[in-house]
C-alpha cells in the first residue's frame, strides 16, 4: 500500500517559519512529481507548490511565491516544504500529494494519484 506521510506542522506566530515533509513509505518519490496543497475551513482545497519528478521546475501558488520552497532530497525520499514569513492566512491543512510523469499540470491536483493525511499549519497573528 502506497503512503505518504506528512509531518511538521504546528503553532507558530505570524512570521515565523516551519519545514513541512513528506515521506515515502514503500514508494519512490524521485521519479515522480511532488506537490503540497493546502485547505482551510470552510474552503476549497488550493494548490500551493509542486516540483516535477526531473526537479527542474517549481511552480507555486502567488500567494507563497518568495516565501515557501519546496524540495526533494532522493536520499531520504522525502520532499519539504520549508516555509518562511507565515501569515495567518496560511492556516490550514497541508497535505503532500505525490503523482506519475504526466501532460497535466502539477497545479492541479489530477495530476496526483497519492496523498498524505495531512499537517495541521496554524499562524497565530
Amino acid at each position: 500500500q502506497v503512503k505518504l506521510a506528512d509531518s511538521g506542522g504546528g503553532l507558530v506566530q505570524a512570521g515565523g517559519s516551519l519545514r513541512l515533509a513528506c515521506a515515502g513509505n514503500r514508494y519512490t518519490l524521485r521519479f515522480q512529481s511532488s506537490g503540497w496543497f493546502r485547505q482551510a475551513a470552510g474552503k476549497e482545497r488550493e494548490f500551493v507548490a509542486g516540483i516535477r519528478w526531473n526537479s527542474d521546475t517549481a511552480q507555486y501558488a502567488e500567494s507563497v511565491k518568495g516565501r515557501f520552497t519546496i524540495s526533494r532530497d532522493d536520499a531520504e525520499n522525502t520532499v519539504y516544504l520549508q516555509m518562511h514569513s507565515l501569515k495567518p492566512e496560511d492556516t490550514a491543512v497541508y497535505i503532500c500529494a505525490s503523482g506519475p510523469i504526466s501532460t497535466i499540470p502539477i497545479t492541479n491536483a489530477r495530476a496526483y494519484s497519492y496523498w498524505g493525511q495531512g499537517t495541521q499549519v496554524t499562524v497565530s497573528s
